[in-house]
């Protein structure tokens, strides 16, 4: 096959993009559905394992092929918009590719959306075709017509395998939208071009000696995957298995230490890509040091905070995949990393982001009110913009304005200090309280609320609401309000109900800030630590 040279180059230049001079490769894939020829190289080697289903590389691409053709048939073509609505499943990352097949563009619905966040989505995007699952399929609004969800991944080749759209020579057109939550309303739709998602993989394949003409048909690790595929590292993950043959182990429904603990045994996993939250119960199962775990060679921990004790636990825990742990950071408005720390790095410097990706630019936007500055980031992975809405973090000198603090030391390596931006990460899902607010402001009995972070042990941060209610509100009655209104992880599961208005600031305005911090003040106190 041809498609490992000429192409996956590591010179890197300067271009304008949309006038913007962005670093970049000069030898470069330019569509994500060129990605799929890889498949042939890989032949029988087993691609996606997932319970009792295993599909090969094989299997992979003639599953694509059968439902490209039958997508082709519907109409759908290059450019048009599918939303894929479901749980992680060798069918979801079918359908993902035979989207990319045929030229459409996959929009990603996050499966933990209430029925008004999946609705409001759905009348945004102008959407030609809906594919979801069982799940999926029972919360979208009335009217709404799906396409068929299942795919024959154990079917031979089709008579008629359809082309994949590769020959589309504009790399800037959209490939794939991401929801994220932003910091205010509802989920905004990252739209991702094909540059973006392909520089990110190039970037991460070529500092980890990975590039296609590097790797030979006896390598490519088995990777246990227990995030969810419609976020950006979902996406990362799908693009990079298939480029150097990896196998993507996934559990069956929601999250099980125990089950991690089998497959990384069964599978022989090297690689695990996941939140601390994850890792750190694993570590703390009983049955962890009664497996064989020595496969494990690469952890990379990503989507929350990583503290320097988690990591003494993690090289407790696994002291075999000390050299290799791996941090980084980024965002979904940037592709998903900018930064990377190696395992070395990890250990000499806990607690830093790692140094800028080779096409990466970092600066700090100094003089704000903050004791460190705003992390500005300049990347040919980053957006287009944010779907059907006007405003963007981006400048038009091409910095993405991340609304995170931090500072770069004289080594280049850059350090968070904090968040500019009102969010929440809980097990590493972004949560915009000003969301959460705006769904209890339609309830009735509800006054006025504030949302916050407050810290738990093993999910990082919980949600809380403090809310003036009238009389005979309950919390219990709040929470059943709110989950057809917002995704399950954004219900608070911490309240403080009141009937007194709630302190404001000097502008005005709700004092958050005093509100969270007597919260984790009484948290502390309620859990005998030291104050």
């Amino acid at each position: 096959m041809n498609t490992t040279t000429a192409v996956w180059g590591d010179e890197i230049g300067i271009e304008e993009v949309r006038g913007i001079p962005f670093r970049t490769y000069t030898d470069r894939p330019r569509n994500i559905g060129s990605l799929l020829a890889y498949a042939d190289r890989w032949a029988e080697r087993p691609h996606i394992a997932q319970g009792e289903k295993a599909v090969t590389f094989e299997g992979l691409r003639n599953a694509v092929a059968s439902k490209a053709t039958e997508l082709a048939a519907t109409g759908l073509g290059r450019g048009d918009r599918v939303l894929l609505l479901g749980w992680n499943s060798p069918e979801w990352i079918t359908n993902f590719w035979a989207c990319a097949a045929v030229g459409a563009v996959p929009v990603l619905a996050n499966a933990w959306w209430g029925k008004a966040e999946l609705a409001h989505s759905i009348a945004l995007l102008d959407l030609k075709l809906v594919l979801a699952d069982a799940r999926g399929a029972a919360n979208l609004p009335a009217g709404t017509t799906a396409g068929r969800w299942e795919c024959d991944t154990a079917a031979g080749p089709p008579p008629h395998p359809v082309l994949v759209d590769g020959e589309q020579d504009d790399e800037d057109a959209p490939a794939v939208i991401v929801f994220t939550s932003g910091t205010s309303g509802r989920p905004k739709g990252v739209v991702l071009s094909h540059r973006s998602l392909l520089a990110g993989l190039h970037m991460l394949l070529h500092i980890t000696r990975r590039l296609p003409q590097q790797v030979d048909e006896s390598t490519g690790d088995a990777g246990l995957h227990t995030g969810p595929m419609f976020h950006i590292g979902g996406v990362q993950t799908l693009l990079r298995a298939i480029t150097v043959g990896d196998t993507l182990v996934m559990p069956v429904g929601k999250f099980d230490p125990e089950e991690a603990l089998r497959l990384v045994e069964e599978w022989g996993i090297a690689r695990w890509s996941a939140v601390p939250t994850m890792v750190s119960r694993v570590l703390e199962h009983p049955d962890v040091h009664h497996r064989d775990l020595t496969s494990l060679r690469s952890i990379t921990a990503g989507g929350a905070p990583v503290h320097a004790e988690f990591l003494a636990q993690l090289r407790t825990g696994l002291p075999g995949v000390e050299p290799r742990v791996a941090t980084g950071y980024g965002l979904t408005e940037n592709g998903g990393q900018a930064t990377a720390a190696s395992g070395r790095d990890t250990t000499e410097r806990p607690g830093s982001s790692g140094r800028p990706l080779p096409c990466v630019e970092v600066k700090i936007l100094e003089g704000s009110d903050h004791e460190d500055g705003e992390i500005l980031v300049r990347s040919p992975t980053q957006m287009i913009g944010y779907f059907g809405v006007d405003e963007t973090p981006i400048d038009g000198e091409g910095w993405l304005h991340t609304g995170d603090l931090g500072r770069v030391d004289d080594a280049g390596y850059l350090w968070i200090t904090g968040r500019a931006k009102d969010m929440i990460i809980r097990g590493g899902e972004n949560i915009a309280p000003a969301a959460v607010e705006e769904a209890l402001a339609g309830i009735p009995g509800v006054v006025e609320s504030a949302v916050f972070g407050v810290p738990h042990p093993d999910l990082g941060e919980e949600v809380m609401a403090a809310v003036v209610v009238e009389d005979g509100v309950t919390a219990e009655r709040l929470r059943e309000e709110l989950r057809p209104r917002v995704a399950s992880f954004a219900v608070p599961s911490r309240w403080r109900l009141q009937h007194e208005p709630l302190p404001t600031n000097h502008a005005g305005k709700i004092d958050k800030k005093a509100l969270a911090a007597q919260a984790r003040a009484d948290l502390t106190v309620q859990a005998g630590e030291p104050t």
